[in-house]
């Protein structure tokens, strides 16, 4: 039984893949991702359009790790040539919340009739754009426009009140 299990990985046009070692430089039209993918017995090529990984083990963990670098590179690969998007939605039935971007933060005003606004961090290069009650998380780097959404959602949790009835915050409606 062969203790090498692979995976390929077909890039498409208009992206280039660059592997050094063990980091992954993918380049696209909306930018350009690099990531480290440092796992022992791991092995990475690059040979045309195509990405073969392989790693030398029989260890289900191992191959679950193998599942895990695939799916990076195909996030890098749909970051640089699509982006993401993720949208928030402000939702209050109390007091009007008023969601401002301030350089690398988000605020939120007048949560709960608090008097401090609440903040977010924004986390690498992602740009949020509030329209309405709508909030645009958008990037190319899928960990980092996530965790942008999640600080702005984290931001309005409701803490030491009745959650079905004070419903109020910003929340994740749709990724894409």
């Amino acid at each position: 039984m062969s203790r090498i299990t692979q995976e390929k990985i077909e890039v498409p046009e208009g992206v280039e893949v660059k592997v050094e070692g063990k980091t992954v430089e993918v380049s696209g039209k909306k930018g350009k991702l690099s990531r480290k993918l440092d796992l022992p017995n791991l092995r990475i090529k690059a040979d045309g359009r195509n990405i073969r990984l392989e790693i030398v083990s029989l260890r289900r963990r191992d191959k679950a790790a193998l599942g895990t670098v695939k799916a990076h590179i195909l996030n890098m690969i749909k970051g640089v040539s699509d982006g993401f998007v993720y949208k928030l939605r402000t939702v209050y039935s109390h007091f009007p919340i008023t969601v401002k971007v301030e350089g690398k933060r988000v605020t939120i005003n007048n949560f709960l009739g608090e008097r401090s606004p609440r903040v977010a961090d924004i986390v690498g290069d992602v740009t949020v754009e509030v329209s309405g009650d709508d909030i645009f998380v958008k990037g190319i780097n899928k960990d980092d426009v996530g965790q942008t959404a999640y600080n702005i959602e984290q931001a309005t949790s409701v803490k030491y009140r009745d959650r079905r009835i004070f419903q109020d915050g910003c929340y994740i409606v749709e990724r894409s």
